[in-house]
């Protein structure tokens, strides 16, 4: 994983809560904007999820900061498995259960797991829009867009102050009439650079009930940053193939 120093780049985008089921009970509180960005993402087929692969890169120049690690998440069993190095550059590999993350190795709790949730919230926001009930949701109706030209649909998430790696963290989703993200305007709440963070969400595909962005190539700090996923598969219930996102 990344050098200490560089932990809190490596929350870069963490948001303050990770609900990582939906249940029927959040669906049922679900806000009505988020819920519509949910579905027009897969949210109803997440169900028939049994695993999700996908190797998370960003590079960030201006902040020395650049990363690949490869990630298996098992939604139902709540089972993590990382792939990468750590701060001394050699390899590590490991399984856990995030129930039982206290009983993990301190490397487990205060980097891989920070970073497993760093990555899962980028790839699938807009299932967290939905299932985290304790952030706020507010449709403002059309807004111009942070960096392209025109306007879209501004629905805000925006976390508590208190809980989870990084609290008060907001997250403007800019939404087309498809109800897909098109930009977001992404607010850390706490000290870690970057401070803002706003980017076009492209190359949008199908990888099996669900629907992702790869490429997220847009601003950080005033400064070009990228984040973008590879190899995204996921794997049916009842089913040992991977079905690759296309």
């Amino acid at each position: 994983m990344t050098h200490p120093s560089c932990l809190a780049r490596a929350r870069l985008l963490v948001v303050a809560t990770l609900l990582l089921m939906a249940s029927a009970s959040s669906a049922q509180s679900c806000p009505p904007a988020a819920e519509q960005i949910a579905k027009a993402h897969g949210l109803e087929s997440f169900g028939q999820v049994e695993a999700i692969r996908y190797t998370f890169n960003a590079d960030f120049p201006s902040l020395k900061f650049k990363v690949t690690q490869h990630w298996i998440w098992e939604p139902k069993a709540d089972r993590v498995t990382f792939e990468g190095v750590d701060k001394e550059g050699k390899p590590v590999k490991v399984t856990y259960v995030r129930s039982q993350l206290d009983s993990q190795p301190a490397n487990v709790k205060a980097e891989v797991d920070p970073a497993f949730i760093n990555g899962q919230y980028n790839l699938l926001f807009p299932f967290h829009a939905c299932w985290d009930t304790a952030a706020s949701v507010q449709d403002n109706g059309m807004q111009k867009l942070p960096i392209g030209k025109g306007s879209a649909r501004q629905v805000v998430v925006k976390y508590p102050a208190e809980g989870g790696y990084t609290p008060g963290d907001t997250w403007e989703l800019f939404v087309g009439p498809d109800n897909r993200v098109r930009e977001l305007f992404f607010r850390h709440g706490g000290s870690a650079p970057p401070k803002i963070y706003k980017t076009p969400w492209a190359d949008y595909r199908k990888a099996g009930p669900i629907v992702v962005a790869l490429d997220r190539r847009g601003i950080a700090d005033g400064k070009p940053g990228r984040i973008w996923f590879t190899d995204v598969a996921v794997k049916l219930t009842g089913s040992d193939a991977w079905m690759n996102a296309q």
